[in-house]
């Protein structure tokens, strides 16, 4: 018989094939020209959105930054010397001149300006950029408020610094301190110990200044006393002499009584009793000066009594003879003039006529009384 069968050695099936290699891979579908135009007028549409965004942004910082097209505000902005500079931005913004404290902050940052800015009264508005805000609040500032003043002859010193403090050029607690402590460069005053603010009574010169608000208090001081020398220089030479009867301080002394004491017609009558007292103690007055105004420095400014002549103080000249301890107010040039130059009297005593608002002058006690007593059973009394 005939064999039949396949030869051996071969199979009669093939081995399958992976289903994954044979079928062939599907290229991805390309987007149609339409989705890819949509796709870039949306990213076109973002930008413009963001940059209108950006756009409108900058141009509103811009406007506060370059300070256009705000409402015309005008204010007055206090920088006092504990004035903190956020606290000083929280004041811009509340008052309209900024609306955007970080952007502030961020010039600020970027000009230094806190080093550029000093304690005082400013009067800025809303025109005012950035530069100019910060410019506008300098110690050299035009923008400074000033003041003028006129210091009356005859206040005390607590009264001049009272003045100064109503209208706002610094106050009565930093011109105390600055008055006590600040050696102030003037021969005439390196005599007078550091400590007391009084030390300065007498050489605070009346006159009319012209000061900013806010000011520092040593150069308010620092002027009136470089008028006081202005005024008082031709006179030095005189008062420095080694034979010279009577020191600076105490021809001031003098000039502050003279200056409480005059009914303003009277300068040199009343210097002249002064001196009369104190050059005779052999007098009736016995080296007293007696006069009335130094109780009233004592008293706190009111009308003198009997008891008030107790007062132990060595400004009381009812209690300790010769000159108070020093001056008793700021005089004027003519009190000092007076004080310089007194007529040449015998008078020792004066009252005040209360007709014509005039003293009159006596030389004894026994004449003072008999026209004290006329005046007083005219007034009833």
């Amino acid at each position: 018989m005939a064999d039949d069968r396949r030869p051996a050695g071969r199979s009669q099936s093939q081995p399958q094939r992976d289903p994954s290699r044979s079928q062939p891979r599907k290229k991805p579908r390309r987007r149609s020209a339409a989705a890819r135009a949509a796709g870039a007028l949306l990213y076109v549409l973002l930008v413009i959105g963001a940059s209108g965004v950006l756009a409108t942004l900058g141009w509103v910082w811009a406007c506060d930054l370059l300070g256009l097209n705000k409402e015309y505000v005008s204010t007055e902005i206090v920088i006092n010397d504990d004035t903190d500079f956020n606290t000083l931005v929280d004041t811009l913004e509340a008052e309209g001149l900024i609306e955007y404290k970080f952007l502030f902050k961020l010039y600020a940052w970027f000009s230094h300006a806190q080093d550029k800015i000093s304690p005082g009264t400013y009067e800025l508005d809303t025109e005012m950029d950035y530069h100019a805000l910060v410019s506008s609040m300098g110690s050299s500032s035009a923008a400074r408020k000033v003041t003028d003043i006129t210091i009356p002859e005859g206040l005390t010193i607590d009264e001049v610094f009272e003045l100064l403090d109503k209208r706002g050029v610094t106050s009565v607690d930093k011109l105390q301190d600055m008055a006590a402590n600040w050696d102030y460069a003037f021969d005439w005053l390196q005599g007078i110990p550091l400590g007391d603010y009084h030390r300065l009574e007498g050489y605070l010169f009346p006159d009319t200044y012209k000061f900013e608000l806010g000011e520092n208090p040593k150069y308010v001081i620092n002027k009136m006393l470089v008028n006081f020398d202005a005024k008082m220089d031709q006179y030095m030479a005189q008062l420095f002499g080694e034979e010279a009867p009577y020191s600076l301080h105490d021809i001031v002394t003098i000039a502050s009584m003279i200056e409480k004491e005059t009914d303003s017609t009277d300068y040199e009558v009343i210097s002249s009793v002064i001196y009369n007292r104190l050059e005779n103690p052999s007098a009736e007055t016995v080296g007293y000066l007696q006069v009335d105004a130094t109780l009233v420095y004592l008293n706190g400014g009111k009308v003198p009594t009997l008891a008030d002549r107790t007062i132990d103080s060595p400004y009381n000249t009812y209690l300790y003879q010769g000159l108070p301890a020093g001056p008793i107010s700021n005089p004027g040039m003519r009190s000092l003039l007076a004080a310089m130059n007194p007529d040449d009297t015998n008078f020792f005593f004066y009252v005040l006529n209360p007709e014509t608002k005039r003293h009159e002058f006596s030389r004894t006690y026994a004449e003072h009384e008999a026209l004290v007593n006329r005046y007083n059973n005219a007034n009833g009394g």
